[in-house]
């Protein structure tokens, strides 16, 4: 059964109107023994986006950035984020998107992306969808310092890492962006061998 045909929408309001919405929709939503239930949940949506991992198979490199996330931060993460580079969609297509923030935030000029997936990051609050790729990279694909757009408040550390190390950081806890952990499990299983496969995460 589709979900639409287990819920009746009552109405939405809208609580802020700002960079970002938040919403909240009153339902009557119909329980597996049949019987029906009002619920409210409350919708935050600051529009889908698109991430890539920029990678050298040849070198067993991949590119991540480092910044400062606020809202990390208000959680009690005390770090700035290491995290693959990713961007809102606003207009454009998710692969017109990540090409231009791949070059924004880490200076390299990426000629092919492959999408592997498309993933809801927090569904049970967020409506945000992530459109997910891999890039291969060579050195010569360096065409600036990158470190995004200081206009928007960017200030972004490129980080050039081997792929095992990027993936000890998952066990560690250096990385604990969930975009970020799943490519680099994408990429230990599809795009390299070796050690890192051996310790995969699941």
């Amino acid at each position: 059964m589709k979900i639409g045909n287990r819920m009746r929408l009552q109405g939405t309001e809208t609580l802020h109107q700002g960079w970002s919405r938040l919403t909240r929709g009153t339902f009557d939503y119909q329980r597996s023994d049949g019987s029906w239930q009002v619920v409210s949940r409350d919708v935050f949506d600051c529009g889908h986006g698109a991430t890539a991992l920029p990678y050298d198979a040849k070198r067993r490199k991949v590119i991540l950035v480092r910044q400062f996330r606020y809202a990390a931060y208000t959680a009690g993460y005390d770090q700035s984020l290491i995290e693959t580079p990713a961007g809102l969609l606003d207009d454009a297509s998710p692969e017109q998107r990540i090409r231009t923030e791949t070059e924004e935030e880490t200076g390299y000029r990426i000629s092919s992306v492959e999408k592997v997936f498309e993933a809801f990051m927090s569904p049970g609050a967020v409506s945000q969808k992530i459109h997910c790729y891999v890039a291969a990279y060579t050195p010569q694909d360096r065409v600036s310092d990158g470190g995004g757009l200081a206009e928007e408040g960017e200030d972004i550390e490129v980080l050039e890492l081997d792929f095992d190390e990027a993936y000890a950081m998952i066990g560690d806890g250096r990385i604990q962006d969930g975009k970020t952990i799943m490519l680099l499990q994408y990429a230990a299983i599809n795009l390299f061998s070796g050690p890192a496969r051996a310790n995969q995460v699941v």
